[in-house]
């Protein structure tokens, strides 16, 4: 009793004995459940019900509801008697929404909110899924990589939405953060260490902007406090890909909030927000097209504010919301906090909210028949991704990169499988082997026993697995005679002395003009090669490599020379401190032109990072007073900076040469080159060093590999 007291302070008495009597059935059902860390699996509705009352706020049914729910889930004979019909309902509708499974939905929003449709007939299930979800993705890290996956996939398609749907904004923002933490951590880490960086500058500009205000204000009597309320780190990402523009062209980064504290009377609170409208606009220039007025016209979901976009004297633009502390505890929990019980009237807007929201479930979002979708400021989009997807009929999910086929499908499924494929069914239709997959799609291979592959498969497949399987069996007879030739090759090579590494191989590859190793040592093994004209051409090529590294090491210490000279950084905002040492910092590697940020360290300086550091986030929150802005000079001088690409590409020794000749069509120096070949997964992992004077030069290099048929991946590090 004291600790449901203690978990859920804000229930009356008749409330906390409804919700203690659900724990109870709960704790003792869940005794012998745990989660996939080991902790009591009664830690997630406990954690559930904390969402539905401190964050939603709804009612001691709701969270009685969330402890019976994953009681009956999981035992069926759980006894809901003496709960109420409210409960029972709620109840039996998280039930059947639990039954759900990626086959039924297809990871389609729509269907999936049919479903929930049909299986409740009480929109307060369908918040209580989302504060489910929510808890769900706060705990991603104890699940397995595949079930992370599916949950991230999953919480994109039906959950951000769906909470976006029905005006739970705080919730959809969190779900969005996480969601893009783990779909995009590069592009996550570098926005929100931009944040961080940028929050002095933010306050400063609330400071600026309400200092004119203070006074008019307060003679009126208007009591207010102001927020700055920054937009989630997805929805900025949105903002430059739609715009095309970098961080700093996203002009409604953060937006200033008046919060008036007054009487719960909309006629009064009406007055005064339009009097602080007033006031601002007066005093700032404004902008009519931004203007959006949801006080006189509340969305369907209850959401009231004023927003007006304002030209500061800096002339910056700044977004600012106006409403009262009513509003504004509406927004940020939803009208699901406000529900109305049996014997309470119902109010016109509540009333309105929960047709909106049986209308929402049952239109796609951004419909004509969607009654938000005139109200969405935001697009809710799929993040770009290099990998569909799909399902096998029983429901497995199985990841393949963008472009994958059916083919593609069966090879991962098993080789076997792929060997004998001749179609197959897409979400119940017949297709060819060369049919392009979809996130969502549910495939079933069909084979044939005399099935075999031919060479046309090449064309068709863009998985490594595949290619690397049908280029085995199509090589079979080929191997042979390579296995023969490498043998010969190998004794010569120890009765001469010699040694054949991978750079020499590539070289002789190309002059050869043989596409792969195994052509290469095939035609030795089939004499059609003579093995006296390779020991030739190792000769000519070792020779001509040594001469190459003698003056790639002249060059090395010549750059080294030109980059203690450099003056590409210059430190902004100290300039009292312009003579202090400065230094790359060698975990990010930073090159002229990324975007960066200053540190000030003790013994070496200011060292200089990129913003996407993975350092970045620990070393603001950590040390903000020593971060220190900086910017590149307008041009680079002719030094050169020192970065590291790792490259994952297809077992084709051919790929490493062609990765050498795009090196030498920019101004690129190669410093270090590593290859290691990973069997299990058929790839190559390169890793290397090189110095460019520019990003802009490290993008040209980076875009070209990109574009290699067999590069699978490529990064900074």
């Amino acid at each position: 009793m004291e600790r449901i007291e203690r978990l859920f302070p804000r229930f009356d008495a008749n409330g906390i004995e409804l919700i203690r009597r659900a724990y109870a059935i709960a704790e003792n059902a869940l005794k012998n459940d745990f989660r996939s860390n080991g902790r009591p699996f009664i830690e997630h509705p406990i954690a559930v019900a904390r969402i539905a009352d401190e964050e939603i706020g709804l009612s001691a049914e709701c969270i009685a509801a969330v402890f019976l729910h994953e009681s009956a889930r999981f035992h069926p004979e759980t006894d809901l008697s003496g709960f109420g019909q409210d409960v029972y309902t709620i109840v039996d509708g998280l039930n059947k929404i639990s039954t759900i499974n990626p086959r039924d939905t297809r990871l389609e929003a729509e269907n999936y909110k049919r479903l929930i449709v049909s299986y409740s007939r009480d929109p307060r299930v369908t918040v209580l899924k989302i504060a489910d979800r929510l808890e769900v993705m706060r705990s991603l890290d104890m699940f397995p990589k595949a079930s992370r996956e599916r949950k991230v996939l999953e919480t994109m398609m039906l959950y951000i939405p769906l909470a976006h749907q029905l005006g739970l904004y705080n919730i959809k923002s969190e779900l969005e953060d996480i969601y893009f933490r783990h779909a995009d951590p590069e592009q996550y880490r570098t926005i929100t260490n931009k944040l961080r960086s940028t929050e002095r500058d933010r306050q400063k500009l609330m400071t600026q902007f309400i200092e004119p205000l203070k006074q008019k204000l307060s003679d009126e009597g208007i009591s207010y406090k102001l927020k700055v309320r920054t937009k989630t780190a997805l929805s900025i990402y949105r903002k430059m890909q739609k715009q095309k523009v970098p961080f700093e062209g996203v002009f409604d980064v953060f937006a200033i909030r008046f919060i008036i504290d007054c009487e719960e009377d909309r006629s009064v609170e009406h007055a005064l927000c339009w009097k602080v409208f007033s006031y601002v606009t007066e005093e700032y220039e404004s902008d009519t097209k931004r203007l959006r007025d949801w006080i006189s016209n509340p969305k369907p979901n209850g959401y009231e504010s004023l927003h007006i976009t304002v030209k500061n004297r800096e002339e910056s633009y700044l977004e600012v919301q106006i409403r009262t502390k009513r509003m504004d505890d509406m927004a940020e929990s939803g009208l699901a906090s406000h529900w109305s019980y049996k014997g309470i009237r119902h109010e016109a807007t509540l009333d309105k909210w929960l047709t909106a929201v049986r209308r929402a479930l049952e239109s796609p979002l951004g419909s004509e028949g969607d009654p938000m979708s005139a109200y969405y400021e935001d697009e809710v989009h799929e993040l770009p991704t290099k990998d569909v997807f799909v399902f096998t009929p029983s429901g497995e999910l199985r990841k393949l990169q963008a472009g994958a086929t059916v083919l593609d499908f069966a090879f991962d499924i098993h080789t076997n499988l792929g060997l004998k494929c001749t179609g197959g069914k897409v979400n119940g239709k017949v297709v060819r082997i060369n049919e392009k997959l979809k996130t969502g799609d549910i495939v079933e291979i069909m084979s044939g026993k005399n099935q075999k592959p031919s060479s046309d498969w090449m064309n068709i497949v863009v998985t490594t697995k595949a290619r690397n399987k049908i280029r085995q069996k199509l090589s079979e007879a080929e191997f042979q005679k390579a296995s023969d030739g490498k043998e010969l090759l190998g004794r010569r090579l120890k009765n001469w002395k010699m040694e054949l590494d991978d750079e020499t191989m590539a070289t002789m590859l190309k002059k050869l003009q043989f596409k792969t190793v195994n052509a290469f040592y095939a035609a030795i093994g089939k004499e059609e090669l003579d093995i006296a004209d390779v020991k030739n051409l190792i000769t000519e090529i070792t020779q001509g490599s040594v001469e190459q590294q003698v003056e790639q090491e002249k060059k090395a210490v010549r750059t080294v020379v030109q980059e203690k000279g450099s003056d590409d950084i210059l430190v902004i905002d100290a300039r009292n401190v312009r003579g202090i040492d400065y230094r790359m910092a060698k975990c990010c590697n930073p090159v002229f032109g990324d975007d960066v940020f200053g540190f000030v360290t003790r013994t070496e300086g200011i060292k200089i990072h990129r913003m996407s550091c993975p350092n970045a986030a620990r070393l603001m929150d950590l040390y903000p007073y020593r971060i220190q802005k900086v910017k590149w000079s307008a041009t680079p001088s002719s030094g050169n900076f020192q970065t590291g690409l790792r490259v994952t590409a297809a077992l084709e020794p051919a790929v490493i040469n062609e990765i050498m000749d795009i090196m030498n069509l920019f101004r690129t120096s190669l410093r270090m080159f590593n290859v290691t070949e990973n069997d299990r997964q058929g790839t190559y992992e390169i890793t290397m060093k090189i110095a460019v004077p520019s990003n802009l030069e490290l993008d040209k290099v980076t875009s070209q590999i990109r574009n290699l048929k067999n590069v699978l991946k490529i990064s900074r590090i």
